[in-house]
């Protein structure tokens, strides 16, 4: 099964029953921001439409969204791959993100991107994801601001051979979207997550990442909230539908090993019995979520400290877990 991460990132994330956006930070060096001499290399949005500021400007891109259902009105982590119309990944040297309601107005940015990527390394990478990476593993993310809840759309203007090119998007953001999963601050959604012990050793009934992913199988997520810092990781690395699952239980394997003592680091799937013809398993419905992966980081108080929906990086998810260390 191929898996372009741009293929991938266009269906964007599954749905299934609310919402996403995260927080960064703590000992671990934040991810460079993008400088305000680079903010000045494309246009303001100040007191124009879209239309006006994209007009005269050659189209060609396409900016397609991993982190569309749970962007807030404010600031937001707004996670996003580049492509071109034959859907191959780009990777360009600069962009910037602006936002607008679905007519055009209240246009702001620019909101400039930075580059992560989706790569491990080899160690931690599983069997289903290596021909992935080979593919393309390039994903920028922007601090997008939106001013009123309701429908919005993320455009794009990047720079191609030294001119500016609009990426368009092909999907709406439901921003301000009630009932989803707890937002940062707020307090963990006590569940319980099956161990190897409650499945007689048999691994691939809790994981389908091949091999499956074992230290982040043995702890139920109810032993240790509100106890110690966690790591809680909705994915199904065989079955996801946006195709970035098992990038990201990677990237957590990676992190549990090398930043995650004192952290509990569990992965929890997404269908009963790991069949995509069955219901959603009971923890995925408590935590309401409506798209996949999603990664939550806990503080051993129990609040969400950050959160990811769709795809992170490694730098990004270590510098969460620094913080509630």
């Amino acid at each position: 099964m191929a898996r372009l991460l741009s293929s991938l990132l266009l269906a964007a994330t599954v749905a299934l029953s609310g919402c996403g956006g995260s927080a960064a930070g703590g000992t671990t060096p934040a991810p460079p921001q993008p400088s305000a001499a680079a903010s000045a290399a494309f246009p303001s949005a100040k007191g124009k439409t879209i239309n006006e500021l994209i007009d005269g400007l050659p189209k060609g891109a396409i900016l397609s969204v991993a982190s569309f259902s749970g962007q807030r009105v404010g600031r937001n982590r707004l996670a996003f791959v580049i492509v071109d119309r034959a859907n191959k990944q780009i990777d360009v040297s600069e962009v910037a993100v602006y936002t607008a309601k679905l007519d055009g107005t209240e246009l702001r940015g620019p909101f400039t991107a930075r580059k992560e990527s989706l790569d491990v390394d080899a160690p931690y990478r599983s069997r289903q994801t290596d021909a992935d990476l080979a593919s393309g593993d390039t994903f920028y993310v922007a601090d997008a601001v939106y001013g009123s809840s309701g429908p919005h759309v993320a455009i794009g203007l990047v720079r191609l051979d030294g001119r500016l090119v609009v990426a368009d998007s092909l999907s709406a953001l439901a921003v301000g979207k009630k009932n989803g999963p707890p937002e940062i601050g707020e307090r963990a959604i006590e569940i319980h997550t099956q161990t190897g012990a409650d499945v007689g050793g048999d691994l691939t009934k809790l994981s389908t990442r091949m091999p499956p992913p074992r230290e982040m199988l043995d702890t139920d997520f109810a032993d240790v909230v509100g106890k110690k810092p966690a790591v809680l990781l909705f994915a199904t690395p065989a079955l996801c539908k946006s195709r970035t699952c098992g990038p990201v239980v990677d990237i957590a394997e990676q992190v549990r090993a090398e930043s995650g003592k004192g952290v509990a680091f569990i992965q929890q799937e997404i269908y009963q019995d790991n069949d995509p013809g069955k219901p959603y398993r009971s923890q995925v419905l408590a935590w309401r979520l409506s798209s996949e992966p999603w990664a939550f980081v806990i503080d051993r108080h129990g609040r969400v400290a950050a959160r990811f929906e769709g795809v992170f990086s490694v730098r990004e998810l270590t510098a969460a877990v620094e913080r509630v260390k």
